[in-house]
């Protein structure tokens, strides 16, 4: 059958694709807490999402240049269609980036924060 090959090829495509590609910035963040132990940045940041629902909060590096460690704060969405509660809910997430900086600053799609990396 001809679509054999078609369909394979488009179940490799699939499963190659990563887990988080659906996840958003969250609302906003409140605070940021980043230290430094042994070329180790050990990040805690505290937010909130608009809704109930969403899973899996995280820090994902998106720059650094040696001085300013980059970093969005996402998480999964609900499914479209999912009843969840309309309002603001708390989100946490920790990273520990190897790397040295002299601060982080961390990007929510409604606020962003910078902070001063502890020694």
């Amino acid at each position: 059958m001809k679509s054999a090959p078609l369909f394979a090829a488009a179940c490799a495509l699939l499963c190659t694709l990563p887990a988080f590609a659906a996840d958003k910035r969250v609302f906003r963040i409140d605070s940021l807490i980043a230290s430094q132990k042994k070329g180790v940045i050990q990040l805690q940041a505290k937010g909130a999402v608009q809704t109930g629902g969403w899973t899996k909060p995280r820090l994902h590096v998106v720059h650094a240049d040696g001085h300013t460690l980059t970093i969005e704060f996402l998480a999964t969405p609900p499914p479209s269609g999912m009843t969840v509660i309309d309002a603001l809910v708390p989100v946490t997430a920790t990273a520990d980036v190897k790397a040295r900086a002299a601060s982080v600053h961390v990007l929510a799609d409604e606020n962003e924060m910078t902070s001063q990396v502890l020694h």
